[in-house]
């Protein structure tokens, strides 16, 4: 367990501060304290202390720009602003490194050339996770849920027709940086497999460099 898990874990026990993360979290990009206070409704100087004790334990990081759409001057100081840090931060107890066996693995699955196998294995995987679902989701409203509960952040591109999902966080980001054939085509995989008994969805590979490389769609005949 290293000491920034154990800070980021204690600054997000106060309720205010988890709050804010995930609100800026929510957001996808950049968030100003004025936007922040609003959405929680607090004062503004306390939203700023607790959105800079989340910068200085990692959780987010800070940008400075105008916002006013003004340049020159009378044009105002840039803003701060605040969006999710490009880091991963754990707690584990006792401590474990299942990171660097996902390495040799992705590595060695490289070397042989076994994509073949990984993605049999992942569609399985996928497969049994919703055999495994007491409430398997039957439309995309359910499959929102669910994804958001195996950390993918799912966001609808466009609500108004029905899709199509995107992906915001990758579950396995830090493999994937390093490794993204492998992963890409292993998680393509894995929600093929998750999907596979809700028959008007499909999943294509839709690379970001912000977000996860799958996104899902409605079937064009539905």
């Amino acid at each position: 367990m290293t000491e920034p898990g154990i800070d980021a874990a204690g600054t997000l026990a106060e309720p205010l501060r988890r709050r804010l993360y995930q609100y800026v979290v929510d957001q996808g990009g950049d968030v100003t304290r004025a936007d922040a206070a609003e959405a929680v409704g607090e004062r503004r100087s306390l939203v700023a202390f607790h959105l800079d004790k989340l910068v200085e334990v990692g959780l987010l990081e800070v940008t400075r720009r105008k916002v006013s759409g003004r340049e020159g001057p009378g044009s105002g100081r840039p803003a701060k602003l605040y969006r999710r840090a490009d880091r991963q931060l754990s707690v584990q107890l006792p401590p474990r490194d299942y990171e660097t066996a996902a390495r040799v693995l992705a590595e060695a699955i490289e070397r042989l050339g076994a994509d073949s196998a990984l993605h049999s294995a992942a569609w399985e995987e996928g497969a049994r996770m919703a055999r495994a679902l007491e409430d398997r989701p039957e439309d995309l409203d359910g499959l929102m849920a669910l994804l958001e509960r195996l950390g993918y952040e799912p966001v609808r591109e466009d609500p108004t027709v029905g899709g199509p999902v995107r992906l915001r966080n990758c579950p396995f980001h830090v493999l994937a940086r390093d490794f993204p054939a492998v992963t890409c085509g292993m998680n393509l995989e894995l929600l093929r497999g998750l999907l596979s008994g809700i028959a008007d969805l499909s999943t294509h590979m839709a690379p970001s460099p912000e977000r996860c490389c799958v996104a899902i769609s409605k079937n064009k005949n539905c």
